[in-house]
């Protein structure tokens, strides 16, 4: 939490020196259309991220509760990927995405945002090195950066984007075990059951979930009318 102050002040500062405005400009404060906005782009981020855990069960693999899951378990997952998320978004689609889309334009201030966001994971999915995994981390990550970015350029508040990542990140990696955390709210059921698909079956229950996020995302983020600031 301490991080996410020390975010905010240096926000301050940055956006006061360049451009002489204040946090207004990342559009935090609560509205009617944000806090709906933030609902619905959340949870249809997450029925896009679920879709490949329930191809995953129609095939045959089996999840279950978590028998250790508690009230103090589901805050804390769930906290964890708020401050996470707050993290990046402050980073990377907070002040300096502001000041770059008002000195070089929507489109380069995206782009430079999202090249930034993709080589970030290279570090923080530990894959740099191996130049395999480089490329398919920047291409998801980076497209998926498009996306974020895209929905503040629209609007000019991190409610979209915010809603979007933490929308995948908490399914992806509390409701289901797929994260870093650890076990959340659902576990693979034991004995795991050994599950053999064809290979267009492999990438479409891969790939599926990540690209209708950013597409589905996409145009309802372009159904927006554009916010001037």
């Amino acid at each position: 939490m301490i991080g996410i102050i020390v975010q905010l002040a240096i926000s301050w500062l940055l956006i006061w020196l360049f451009e002489k405005k204040d946090l207004g400009v990342l559009g935090l404060k609560p509205t009617r259309r944000r806090i709906i906005d933030f609902f619905l782009f959340f949870m249809v981020t997450a029925l896009c991220c679920s879709s490949g855990f329930f191809m995953r069960m129609y095939f045959g693999e089996r999840f279950e509760i978590n028998p250790v899951l508690n009230f103090n378990l589901l805050v804390s997952g769930l906290w964890w990927h708020i401050k996470s998320v707050l993290f990046e978004e402050l980073i990377f689609r907070g002040v300096i995405l502001y000041i770059l889309i008002k000195r070089l334009g929507s489109l380069k201030g995206i782009l430079i945002s999202a090249i930034a966001f993709g080589i970030y994971h290279w570090f923080s999915h530990e894959v740099l090195g191996d130049f395999k995994q480089m490329a398919i981390t920047f291409v998801l990550t980076g497209t998926m950066g498009l996306v974020y970015a895209y929905g503040y350029a629209k609007t000019f508040s991190l409610y979209i984007p915010i809603a979007i990542h933490l929308g995948w990140n908490f399914t992806q990696g509390f409701i289901f075990p797929q994260g870093p955390i650890g076990n959340g709210i659902l576990v693979r059921a034991e004995p795991a059951k050994v599950v053999t698909v064809s290979y267009f079956t492999y990438y479409i229950v891969t790939f599926f979930p990540i690209v209708s996020t950013m597409l589905v995302n996409f145009f309802l983020i372009k159904k927006r009318k554009q916010v001037e600031l």
